[in-house]
């Protein structure tokens, strides 16, 4: 499934609208390294792997901006163990 990922630069998170939901990472960028530290998704859209189609549209728009992240929420920690392939997009 196809999701459009949106920037909403006014509270610092990448967001998919779902079904009257919205499903985002939050982050904080310093100098230019995105660190990511929340990542929500509503329960009426859980359990379709969501969470991780966001975070792969989240960081090939961070790589498409020269930008690193950093992973400061436990869901992505967990991704970066299940997926080694990811860390040269982290610092």
């Amino acid at each position: 499934m196809s999701y459009t990922l949106i920037h909403n630069t006014q509270e610092c998170r990448y967001e998919y609208h779902i079904d009257g939901y919205i499903a985002y990472i939050t982050y904080d960028d310093k100098n230019g390294n995105m660190h990511l530290t929340q990542t929500i998704v509503p329960e009426a859209l859980a359990g379709k792997g969501l969470a991780k189609i966001l975070l792969e549209d989240v960081l090939e728009q961070i790589k498409k901006e020269n930008k690193k992240a950093v992973a400061k929420c436990s869901y992505i920690t967990k991704y970066l163990e299940k997926n080694p392939q990811a860390s040269d997009l982290f610092i």
